[in-house]
């Protein structure tokens, strides 16, 4: 299996960029892994909240294969111990998928449209992170569960 993580928008602070660097170097001892970065939109200033949602739903639907398991990070979404969430990978890696695929919308959210084809949504907290601070801490998360199935001594309960 793979865990393709999708992201709208570049990771500007060097600090975070380093903080994926390390973590994706990391899991690829343990998964394929890829991030996929969908370009900012331009010429926003005349877009609605929704009209640039749809646009960045459209970009993130092209980057779907069919078969893929797709689950959003939404406010809304389901929340996990980081054990709880390593048993969720598990299982994904177990049913046969090719490829788990994990969305991080833009600012405003996800269009109906995504919504639609994810039932599927991932909390990471009540708290609210910036979407680039979220990546960082989600990618580590994966990190994370993948060291727990492996029995590794990087998570402490």
């Amino acid at each position: 299996m793979k865990i393709v993580l999708v992201v709208v928008g570049k990771t500007d602070d060097k600090y975070i960029q380093t903080g994926i660097s390390k973590f994706v170097e990391r899991l690829k001892h343990y998964i394929k892994f890829e991030m996929v970065v969908i370009p900012d939109l331009k010429k926003t200033k005349h877009l609605s909240f929704d009209q640039q949602k749809k646009q960045e739903g459209e970009l993130i639907l092209q980057t779907l294969q069919a078969g893929d398991k797709v689950v959003l990070l939404d406010e809304r979404g389901k929340e996990f111990s980081s054990r709880g969430f390593s048993s969720f990978v598990e299982k994904q890696m177990v049913s046969g998928i090719k490829r788990l695929v994990f969305v991080i919308g833009g600012p405003y959210g996800f269009s109906e449209e995504v919504y639609a084809i994810a039932p599927q949504k991932i909390s990471l907290s009540q708290m609210t992170f910036s979407h680039q601070m979220v990546r960082l801490v989600f990618i580590e998360q994966i990190y994370r569960a993948m060291t727990i199935l492996r029995n590794e001594p990087y998570h402490h309960d």
